[in-house]
């Protein structure tokens, strides 16, 4: 397995700390609490609370690994105030642009892949409109591939 570099802001970063020490300790205690049980409960070959407790165990241990890798690899995001350019960490606010007609201003704030959540207006910079936005200024128009056909963002601000 190839390790690449995971795009954090600090807040993601503790994040992500804070779901490994709970897995670390607290579920993990729970999944093998509820294997002994299991086991306490005779024939294990056609238990279904010990395959399912089983099931738990290897989530569990592999979310542990995903989230170490993750964090090993981490660099934290420095998001310096106004920038006239748009970057990783930055807050761009774009309205889509079809000739006279512009939408609704929107903002998005340009994460790194693992703390993308595109409903919560957090985009990565490896998205479509991610990748187009950056190195791009204030005024600057980009268009995005849509399955539609292009899609054109105007930027109106960068925080």
């Amino acid at each position: 397995m190839v390790d690449s570099t995971s795009f954090l802001t600090a807040e993601g970063f503790e994040k992500l700390k804070a779901e490994l020490e709970y897995l670390k300790t607290a579920k993990r205690q729970e999944v093998a609490e509820k294997i002994r049980n299991a086991k306490e409960d005779g024939d294990i070959s056609e238990n279904a609370g010990y395959d399912q407790a089983k099931e738990d165990q290897a989530f569990v241990e592999g979310r542990i690994i995903t989230l170490t890798g993750i964090l090993r690899t981490a660099v934290i995001i420095e998001n310096n105030g106004p920038s006239d350019r748009v970057g990783l960490g930055s807050r761009v606010t774009v309205v889509e642009v079809d000739g006279d007609w512009r939408s609704s201003p929107e903002t998005y704030h340009v994460v790194g892949s693992t703390e993308a959540d595109p409903s919560s207006g957090r985009i990565s910079n490896e998205s479509p409109l991610g990748q187009v936005l950056l190195g791009r200024e204030v005024g600057e128009q980009v268009a995005v591939d849509a399955p539609s056909g292009q899609i054109y963002f105007e930027i109106i601000n960068i925080n």
